[in-house]
């Protein structure tokens, strides 16, 4: 059982998806704001900080210098995307600890609007080992990701049409969502007809860009229960780690295998316990390889298990991602983890859209993949309950 009884007591996403005329500090403030009213709390009630490399100036200390933060306990762990699920993970711990009695974990960035696209919003590469090996072989995200994608097909059989799948389940979802970038329903054949961007990738396979951000409120039992929202309770959680191990590369897997088995140990649960799954979607493929590493079927499974809508809320046996996901909802600056876990939240407390809510979601898991799955990346797995 989870060493920790804090509760996630509020939660908030910005509605914007692109923001013109606001500072980075700003849409921080924002979301750490909304995250607090919808607990009702107030910054001064904060006594933990959680942020990642998207803060700007030194991270935390310039949040809490700019928010007016009486702070006991900070953390700046960068793990990319997955960063925030790993933020949830430190926070229910320090409370356990008696490092804080409330935690706030924001995430935010403003790349569209900046025309800042540096990849993971707020890293920089200079000086990374093997900047001076890669930089004359330049590469993105899509053809990292492309490059997982075509080892899938062939050592799996995976198809295109079933890698559609994914994105397709997720546009059922967001054309419930009114903040949603992209609300149009697509079909299987749009997807395998749109342009390619890194081969198998199309372009419809890809997740969008977005500014905005979220934030997510925890903490104490003794300070959850005068609150009058739901509670939603941390039951199990793993991280881990996956590099490339001095060129012994294996892209059949991510550290989401080791994540999620912690996660689900320390839970006491299995996947076929989980209601609804919020799963990482910069591409197709990674959901796929999600639902492999985290249980939810055999490796090399995943395309067919995607496949036929077995994703989409009140058809498929998993609904997963029912806000849009970073398919098609929001991906504030690369940096998707945070979106899993407010969605995982809504579905715990009964209010995602009624269209796809999951009926009696009592267990729900938020899964996030930060770095580059043909790279080293870091993996995060919250098992979350309602209380």
């Amino acid at each position: 059982m989870y060493p920790s009884d804090a509760n996630i007591v509020g939660i908030y996403e910005h509605p914007i998806r692109k923001a013109d005329g606001i500072s980075l500090a700003q849409l921080h403030a924002d979301v750490a704001k909304g995250a607090l009213e919808d607990a009702g709390l107030s910054l001064s009630d904060v006594d933990g900080y959680f942020c990642g490399a998207d803060a700007p100036g030194i991270g935390a200390m310039t949040m809490a210098q700019y928010m007016g933060l009486d702070l006991r306990y900070t953390d700046s762990t960068e793990t990319g995307g997955s960063s925030y699920i790993g933020h949830v993970h430190h926070a229910a711990l320090a409370i356990a600890a008696g490092k804080c009695d409330v935690a706030l974990i924001t995430c935010a960035d403003n790349q569209v609007a900046s025309r800042k696209f540096i990849g993971l919003g707020g890293v920089d590469w200079r000086g990374a080992p093997e900047q001076p090996f890669e930089d004359g072989y330049y590469f993105g995200p899509a053809a990292l990701y492309g490059m997982v994608a075509q080892r899938h097909m062939h050592e799996f059989g995976t198809t295109a049409e079933q890698m559609a799948w994914v994105k397709v389940a997720a546009s059922h979802h967001a054309q419930h969502n009114p903040n949603a970038l992209l609300r149009d329903v697509v079909t299987v054949e749009d997807v395998i007809s749109s342009p390619i961007v890194a081969s198998p990738l199309r372009r419809l396979d890809c997740c969008v860009m977005s500014d905005g951000g979220g934030a997510v409120v925890l903490a104490r039992p003794e300070i959850a229960k005068d609150l009058k929202r739901p509670k939603v309770r941390l039951r199990g959680a793993g991280e881990a780690v996956k590099h490339n191990a001095g060129g012994k590369v294996d892209l059949s897997y991510s550290a989401g295998r080791e994540s999620s088995r912690s996660a689900f140990a320390e839970a006491g649960v299995t996947p076929a316990d989980i209601r609804y799954a919020s799963l990482y979607d910069s591409f197709t493929i990674t959901v796929i390889m999600q639902l492999e590493d985290l249980g939810f079927c055999e490796k090399g499974e995943g395309g067919r298990f995607v496949a036929d809508g077995n994703l989409i809320s009140g058809v498929g046996k998993l609904p997963f991602n029912t806000d849009g996901g970073g398919l098609c909802n929001n991906h504030p600056g690369n940096r998707g983890g945070i979106t899993k876990l407010l969605e995982a939240v809504r579905q715990l407390r009964g209010e995602a859209h009624p269209a796809v809510q999951v009926p009696d979601c009592s267990l729900a898991v938020a899964h996030g993949t930060g770095g580059s799955l043909a790279g080293y990346h870091g993996s995060a797995t919250a098992i979350l309950e309602r209380v």
